[in-house]
């Protein structure tokens, strides 16, 4: 069998999975990442190589540099794949991929994965309900948006992976203020309304433009709340013959059509409308979910998506075909969130549904599984209450990020 060779690239310290089964199935894997992960604990066995750029900051490198650096990496080695394992990447990637000539998403289908304005603008073209949102090029555009959409309304990035750079914005004139403040990035930003509801996350996998597999969930407190409110972060996955399952798995696969994703894993969010029952489209990505969610959907599925990814990736490169094992049915449950010490005391949360805790500095993490919707709810409920009550850091510590 022929060796492949596989550039990965991740500024964020994850992929492990993709990348031991990757070298489980004979390819040669390159990583790319970021000077300051060179401690972090990659799967060394299944690397071959690894190249390290510095950060400008946070996630940042130079893509010229980057460019170079990939030139120079061609002249001895033939690469046959390039994929970006983090949100931060996926422009990385494309661009190489362009430049290089190295099939895969290119440029243009990458901004519908990354860029918010523009994922929301190919969504309302697509006729996919989109909550009102504007760019905030133009001062004139910005008022009328803002004298006809009522607030609250949400300024945020357009290319961030996390929540942490998004601003509630809940008159004009705090929208004025808020917009001299980015000054010369304030292209970089677009404004929306703020919609209240419950918020859903479907993670699935696509093979040749079918998707093969579709996971879905409710966040029980979504990132941006975490994120800006402190707090603890909780999902759980829903039943696969339940009509919300049925309804995102219909309006996802809609999205990812007209989006014009061909392969890999996607993470997709949704919000049901509090006043109108509706679902509204908020944002896609052409990666694995982050914040663990993987191992809720391993807990309930039996399918880890990392690997999933792998086994498509492989089966491109030697022409073959793929297919997934079916799904198990069970419901699972997620609970994550920063504590003051380092390492938690898991011994009070031992239970017969915990599937695993997960070993995250400074936080407490736990994925649970049962049979039975109502035993998952109670235990993430029960586990939020103590985590509140005895454990929980609201001041973060340095270089956290949750990203979904």
């Amino acid at each position: 069998m022929e060796e492949k060779t596989i550039v990965c690239i991740s500024c964020y310290y994850k992929g492990y999975d993709f990348m031991d089964e990757m070298k489980k199935l004979g390819n040669k894997i390159i990583l790319v990442t970021s000077e300051n992960l060179k401690e972090k604990n990659w799967p060394w066995h299944a690397i071959d190589e690894v190249f390290y750029m510095p950060e400008l900051k946070p996630s940042v490198w130079n893509l010229d540099h980057l460019i170079q650096g990939f030139s120079h990496l061609m002249k001895t080695r033939k690469v046959n794949a390039v994929v970006a394992l983090d949100d931060y990447d996926v422009e990385k990637a494309a661009l190489i991929r362009e430049t290089f000539r190295i099939p895969g998403m290119g440029q243009t289908t990458h901004r519908y994965f990354r860029d918010k304005l523009a994922m929301r603008q190919k969504a309302k073209d697509s006729g996919i309900n989109v909550p009102e949102f504007t760019a905030v090029f133009n001062d004139d555009v910005v008022n009328d948006f803002a004298d006809k959409v009522p607030p609250p309304w949400v300024l945020k990035p357009r290319s961030e992976a996390s929540a942490s750079g998004i601003k509630k914005i809940t008159s004009k004139e705090q929208l004025h203020e808020a917009l001299d403040i980015l000054g010369e990035e304030r292209h970089l930003f677009l404004l929306e309304s703020f919609k209240p509801g419950d918020v859903y996350h479907v993670d699935s996998l696509t093979f040749n433009k079918e998707i093969v597999f579709t996971s879905s969930s409710q966040y029980l407190a979504p990132p941006m709340q975490v994120s800006h409110e402190g707090g603890v972060f909780r999902s759980k996955t829903l039943g696969r013959y339940s009509e919300e399952f049925k309804a995102l798995e219909e309006i996802n696969a809609k999205v990812l059509s007209n989006f014009g994703l061909i392969n890999g894993a996607t993470h997709t969010e949704f919000i049901r409308g509090k006043e109108d029952g509706k679902w509204y489209f908020l944002e896609t990505s052409s990666r694995v979910g982050g914040a663990h969610i993987p191992d809720l959907v391993e807990a309930s599925s039996n399918i880890n998506i990392w690997r999933e990814w792998a086994k498509i990736e492989d089966a491109l490169l030697r022409g073959k075909h793929y297919s997934v094992s079916p799904p198990t049915g069970y419901y699972s449950g997620l609970i994550v969130a920063l504590i003051k010490d380092k390492e938690p005391d898991y011994s009070s949360f031992e239970c017969e549904e915990v599937v695993r805790f997960l070993p995250i500095e400074h936080h407490v993490g736990i994925v649970y599984k049962s049979n039975d919707a109502t035993v998952i709810q109670e235990k993430l409920d029960y586990a939020a209450e103590k985590i509140h009550a005895e454990m929980l850091n609201i001041l973060p510590p340095k270089n956290n990020r949750l990203s979904s």
